[in-house]
């Protein structure tokens, strides 16, 4: 039986009206999926459980600035679970002062050009075939490894490895 299809979008733009059923709706929809997107980044049950509580906050307070112009609705709630995990990951055990350099990257240029590579990769992503694509979103959005991209495609482990190794050289390639 097929899964029915979730509006992502939708849901955003109620959340950004203030629809507490709708965050609602996303969360019964995806929380478990997401859970295992900070798990993987994360390696700590606890630690990966605050990382969505924190992630659908965000989702919450941010619904506003979806733009759809700029990627999926699901892409986007994806990457705010996966930044904030990263982000715990990177930061968890030190606290650096940041340089002259590190505060200069948060000037407004520089938020800039960020937003605007940003939109790049997705119109590098759209050049990609559709399968290659698929590997690639799945291993960086939902999280995946390359046994469970095989699995779920029904595709060679190996064959996927390449796939993934060759988009990644073709990313880099678009976005020089």
């Amino acid at each position: 039986m097929p899964e029915s299809i979730f509006d992502y979008e939708a849901c955003l733009l109620a959340c950004a009206r203030g629809d507490q059923q709708a965050l609602r709706r996303l969360y019964e929809q995806d929380s478990s999926r997401l859970l295992g997107v900070a798990l993987r980044i994360a390696r700590d049950k606890a630690l990966a459980e605050d990382i969505v509580h924190d992630a659908f906050l965000k989702i919450w307070r941010g619904a506003g600035s979806f733009d759809p112009c700029r990627g999926s609705a699901r892409g986007w709630v994806y990457s705010v679970t996966r930044h904030l995990a990263l982000n715990v990951v990177r930061n968890s055990g030190r606290d650096v002062p940041l340089s002259d350099e590190h505060e200069q990257l948060a000037e407004p240029e520089h938020t800039f050009e960020f937003t605007a590579r940003t939109g790049q990769i997705h119109t590098c992503l759209e050049q990609l075939d559709p399968a290659r694509r698929t590997c690639i979103l799945h291993a960086y959005v939902d999280g995946y490894s390359h046994s469970e991209i095989a699995q779920k495609l029904g595709t060679p482990l190996g064959t996927i490895k390449a796939w993934i190794k060759r988009s990644l050289a073709a990313l880099r390639e678009c976005m020089a």
